[in-house]
C-alpha cells in the first residue's frame, strides 16, 4: 500500500490569519504592528491585500496567494475539504475555539480541484475562473467586459469582480452556498443549501428558499422524496403567519439580529443590539439557525432557531429508522425492529430490512411499538377505526408497511392511518399513539427484544409499594458489631478489586490503540473475534479468490448471512493494508463498489468481512463463458460508474490500479461491484515520483506508464478497463496471445490491443471486422449499435498516450448516450 499525500499549505495560510487576528485583539503594540505589516508585505506579488487585477492567476500552490478584506475579518482562498481536495472558499478568520475557521462561501463545493497545479483565474477578457490540475474549468463566474477588471473582497464578506467604470458584473452575495451574511439578500433566484454532513461541505438535501407561493420555506429534497417541512405543510399560509400578497419575494439580515421577509415572517435575535459578526445558515440537520459571535468566549452561539424539536425535521434519520431524545435537545437515530442501517456511515440513507416480507396476510404480524410516530405517506385517514379493523385493512392493502393508530380515552375517537412509506419517524413520550409494524411471521420472536426496549417504562408511577409487616427483635450489639466489620472490610475489597481491574482493562485498552491505531478508520464498523470468523467459514474451508493481500473465503454468519471473508496473509504488509481498506472504504459508498461489513483485528490476525456476491468473478464468468450481451453491456457500464466515482465523485482520489476480471464480481443479478480498491494507491492525479518497484498490477492489463516510470494518473485504470472490455468482446485473453497470419503464411502470437487495431485497420467497413473479433459463442445475439459504440471506446481507453484516453465520467456518458439512443428509436438490431 503507497499513499502519497501533499502538504496542506491552506491549513498553514489559514493558521498564519488566526494567530494574527488574535494576537491583534489581545496586543496592542507598534512592534506587533510592524510586524503584522511586514508580514502581509511579504505576501505575493501576484495579488493585493483584497484586490486582484486581470491577467492574474492565484495558485493552489503558493501560500501568499490568498485574498484578505481591508479590517481582516474575511479571508478568500483554497480551503482543504478532503484528502487533497480543496475548494475556493471565503471564510471567517477567528478561528471558534476548539475548531477551524467558518466557511461562509464556496464556489465550487460539489466539484473539488487537485492540490496541485489548480488555479484561479482573472482573464483579460472579464472571466473569473476556476481551473483543475488538468487545466479543466470546473467553476466560472461566465461574465465579461471590454474594460479591465479586478476582484476584490469586501468588509462584508462580499467577494465583487468590477469593471474600471465601478459596474459590478458579479459578487459571491449573489450566489449564497449555505450561509446568508448581513446585508446580504435572499431572493426569487437564490436558495441556501447545506452542507452533506459535518465535515462533507458538498450540498446536502435541505434547502430554505422562496416557493411559488412566495412563502419562504424549507425543502427535504432526499435521495428517494422530497417534501417540504417548515412552515408546518398542513397549515395554510395565513395559519403559520405568512402571506402570499407579495411579489418581491426578498429577505435580509440585518446587524442587529433582525430577519425579515416579504411574506411578514419576522426574526428577532435573543441577543438583539448592534453586533458586528452575525450569519444565518442551513445546517446540515436541516434546521436555520442565526449565529452570533461572542468576542470574549471565542465561539459562535445559537441566537435563534426555526425548529426547536430536531426529531420533526424531515428525514433526519432516512426511511425505517426513527428519530428519538437523549441528553437535553441532542437526538440519536435508530433502526426499527428487523431493519439494519443501509449505509453504516450515514443515516440519510436510512435503514432496510433484513427480512423478506410477501405481504400476504396469513404471513404477517404486527409489532407494536409505543409513543412512536411516522408522519407523512399515509394511505388515508380513517376516523373511528377500531385496532383490529386498523390492522385488517393494512393487510388488504398493497404493500403497506404498517400503520399508526390512536386513541382518546376522553372521547374514544381513534384514529387508523396505514403506511406506505416509514419515513419521518421519531418517539416521544409526549406522542399518544403507536405504531404497529408490519414484519414476517416466521422468526416473530426475534424481534421481541426489540419491543421490550421500547415498552420499557422508567416512570415513578410504575412502583408499587410492599405492603409488608415485620416485628423488630431484640438487638445484639456484639453481633451487630461483627456484621458491620464484616461488610466493610468486604466492601474494601471489592472496591480493590474493582480498581485493579480498571486499571489493568484501561492498560489493556490503552496498548492496543497504541500499537494498532485503528480505532479512527474502522469506526462504524462490526467487530468480529477471530474465532467467529473461523467458525464462520468452517476453519477457512472454503476458498472463493485469492488478491493481492489474501485469500477470500466464503463464510456463513449466525443471522445465517453469506460473506466473503478476506484474510490477509503477511503481518506487516497486512497491517497497512488493512488499515488502507478500512479508512478508504469507511468514506466510499456506491452501488457499483463493494461493500464492507465488519472487520477483525485480533493479535496477528487481519480479516475483512465483504458482501457476499452470489455469481463470483467476472473472470469466472468469462471462463465459463455463462454471460449473453445484455448481461456484458450491463457490466460494462456498471463497471465504469464504479471506476467513475472513484476517480472524480469521492474526495479522497482514489485509483484503482488493478482493475481486472478478477476483482469484478457479480451479484445475483448480475450487476458489477468493483472489488479489491481498497488496495489501491490513494494517491493525488498527478503523482510524478510513483516507483516501479512498488506498483500494484497485473500483466496484460497494466498501462504504459507503469512500464515507463511515467506519472501516474486516472487514466491507468481507464487504460485497464478497456482491455477488459475487450476481453470481454472477444472471448480471449490479453496476455496469452491472439494467433494471426503473418505475410509468410504462418501463425504467430499478437497481443490483444495489436490484433483487434490490425483487424480494424484491414476493414472497410465497421460491420466487417467486428464480425471478425467477437467472440463467436455470442452467436450474433447482440445489438450491433451498442457493439460498436462498446468497442470504439474500449479502444479508446487503450490508447498509448494517456491524455487521449477519455475519462471514466466520459466513458459512462458515451455508453449512456448509446443506451438511451436505441431506447428512443426502439431500433435496436439483432444480427
Amino acid at each position: 500500500m503507497y499513499i502519497h499525500k501533499q502538504p496542506h499549505p491552506i491549513y498553514s495560510r489559514q493558521h498564519f490569519i488566526a494567530v494574527v487576528a488574535q494576537a491583534s485583539d489581545t496586543m496592542d503594540s507598534p512592534v506587533l504592528f510592524l510586524l503584522i505589516s511586514l508580514s502581509f508585505s511579504l505576501m505575493s506579488s501576484s495579488s493585493s491585500l483584497d484586490t486582484i487585477h486581470e491577467g492574474t492567476s492565484l495558485s493552489i500552490e503558493k501560500l501568499e496567494d490568498i485574498l484578505i478584506s481591508p479590517d481582516g475579518v474575511f479571508s478568500a482562498g483554497f480551503y482543504s475539504v478532503g484528502d487533497n481536495a480543496y475548494c475556493y472558499a471565503i471564510w471567517f478568520n477567528k478561528p471558534s475555539r476548539g475548531k477551524n475557521q467558518t466557511v461562509i462561501w464556496m464556489a465550487n463545493r460539489d466539484q473539488p480541484v487537485n492540490g496541485k497545479s489548480s488555479k484561479l483565474s482573472l482573464l483579460k477578457t472579464g472571466n473569473l475562473i476556476l481551473s483543475d490540475a488538468g487545466k479543466l474549468t470546473v467553476w466560472s463566474t461566465n461574465t465579461q467586459s471590454l474594460s479591465s477588471v479586478h476582484l476584490s473582497l469586501y468588509n462584508t464578506g462580499n467577494l465583487v469582480l468590477k469593471n474600471m467604470e465601478g459596474i459590478t458584473l458579479w459578487e459571491s452575495f449573489d450566489f449564497p452556498t449555505d450561509t446568508l451574511l448581513p446585508q446580504q439578500l435572499l431572493t426569487r433566484s437564490t436558495r441556501l443549501v447545506s452542507s452533506r454532513s459535518q465535515t462533507n461541505y458538498s450540498s446536502g438535501f435541505y434547502k430554505l428558499f422562496f416557493d411559488n407561493d412566495n412563502v419562504l420555506r424549507l425543502l427535504y429534497d432526499g435521495l428517494d422524496v422530497s417534501n417540504i417541512y417548515w412552515p408546518d405543510p398542513w397549515l395554510v399560509s395565513w395559519e403559520a403567519g405568512r402571506s402570499t400578497y407579495n411579489n418581491s419575494r426578498i429577505a435580509v439580515l440585518d446587524t442587529f439580529g433582525n430577519f425579515n421577509s416579504s411574506d411578514n415572517f419576522t426574526v428577532m435575535a435573543a441577543d438583539y443590539a448592534p453586533k458586528l459578526h452575525r450569519r444565518l445558515k442551513i445546517d446540515y440537520d436541516g434546521d436555520v439557525r442565526l449565529y452570533s459571535w461572542d468576542d470574549e468566549g471565542e465561539t459562535w452561539f445559537v441566537s435563534w432557531q426555526a425548529i426547536q424539536k430536531p426529531c420533526k425535521i424531515y428525514g433526519i434519520c432516512g426511511a425505517n429508522s426513527f428519530c428519538s431524545y437523549i441528553v437535553g435537545s441532542d437526538r440519536k437515530c435508530s433502526c426499527l425492529p428487523g431493519f439494519k442501517m443501509k449505509n453504516l456511515t450515514d443515516w440519510s440513507y436510512g435503514c432496510e430490512p433484513e427480512f423478506h416480507l410477501s405481504y400476504n396476510r396469513s404471513e404477517s404480524r404486527f409489532f407494536q411499538l409505543p409513543h412512536v410516530e411516522f408522519f407523512g405517506y399515509d394511505y388515508g385517514y380513517f376516523p373511528n377505526y377500531t385496532l383490529d379493523q386498523c390492522k385488517n385493512l393494512c393487510l388488504q392493502l398493497r404493500n403497506c408497511k404498517g400503520f399508526q393508530f390512536t386513541f382518546s380515552q376522553d372521547d374514544g375517537f381513534s384514529k387508523c392511518y396505514p403506511k406506505t412509506l416509514l419515513l419521518n419517524g421519531y418517539r416521544s413520550p409526549d406522542f399518544p399513539g403507536d405504531l404497529y409494524l408490519r414484519l414476517p411471521k416466521q422468526n416473530f420472536f426475534s424481534y421481541e427484544k426489540s419491543v421490550q426496549d421500547f415498552t420499557l417504562v422508567c416512570s415513578s408511577k410504575g412502583t408499587v409499594q410492599l405492603d409488608r409487616t415485620y416485628k423488630r427483635s431484640r438487638e445484639n450489639g456484639i453481633v451487630k458489631f461483627m456484621l458491620w466489620f464484616a461488610c466493610g472490610v468486604g466492601g474494601l475489597e471489592i472496591i480493590g478489586i474493582f480498581l485493579v481491574w480498571c486499571l489493568l482493562t484501561r492498560t489493556r485498552q490503552a496498548s492496543s490503540v497504541d500499537k494498532q491505531g485503528y480505532l479512527v478508520g474502522i469506526t462504524g464498523f462490526r467487530r468480529f473475534s477471530y474465532a467467529a470468523l473461523k467458525k464462520a467459514t468452517k476453519d477457512f474451508n472454503e476458498e472463493i479468490g485469492r488478491g493481492a493481500g489474501g485469500i477470500v473465503y466464503k463464510g456463513v454468519l449466525p443471522d445465517n448471512r453469506a460473506v466473503a471473508i478476506k484474510r490477509l496473509n503477511e503481518p506487516n504488509q497486512g497491517e497497512g493494508e488493512f488499515l488502507a481498506e478500512v479508512s478508504i472504504i469507511g468514506r466510499i459508498n456506491h452501488m457499483h463498489l463493494i461493500e464492507m461489513w465488519g472487520y477483525c483485528a485480533e493479535g496477528k490476525h487481519r480479516l475483512l468481512v465483504y458482501e457476499y456476491m452470489e455469481h463470483g468473478s467476472l473472470a469466472q464468468n468469462l471462463s465459463s463463458r455463462a454471460l449473453d450481451w445484455k448481461k456484458m453491456f450491463g457490466i460494462a457500464v456498471g463497471t465504469a460508474k464504479g471506476l467513475a466515482y472513484l476517480h472524480e465523485e469521492c474526495l479522497e482520489w482514489v485509483l484503482h490500479c488493478d482493475v481486472k476480471p478478477q476483482n469484478i464480481l457479480l451479484d445475483s443479478n448480475y450487476q458489477p461491484k468493483v472489488a479489491d480498491f481498497g488496495l489501491s494507491k490513494l494517491q493525488n492525479r498527478n503523482i510524478e515520483n510513483a516507483s516501479f518497484s512498488s506498483i500494484r498490477g497485473t500483466r496484460g492489463y497494466m498501462a504504459p506508464e507503469w512500464v515507463f516510470n511515467l506519472p501516474i494518473t486516472s487514466k491507468v485504470d481507464v487504460y485497464s478497463y478497456g482491455i477488459v472490455v475487450l476481453e470481454m468482446v472477444t472471448g480471449k485473453g490479453p496476455t496469452k496471445g491472439v494467433d494471426a497470419i503473418d505475410s509468410g503464411g504462418e501463425t504467430e502470437p499478437k497481443r490483444l490491443v495489436a490484433w483487434v487495431r490490425e483487424k480494424r485497420n484491414e476493414a472497410t467497413a465497421m460491420s466487417s471486422w467486428l464480425e471478425k473479433i467477437i467472440d463467436p459463442l455470442l452467436e450474433g445475439s447482440y445489438e450491433k449499435d451498442k457493439m460498436e459504440i462498446l468497442v470504439t471506446v474500449a479502444l479508446q481507453c487503450v490508447e498509448e498516450e494517456k491524455d487521449a484516453r477519455p475519462s471514466m465520467s466520459q466513458v459512462v456518458e458515451m455508453l449512456l448516450r448509446q443506451e438511451i439512443d436505441s431506447h428512443s428509436d426502439d431500433h435496436g438490431v439483432n444480427l
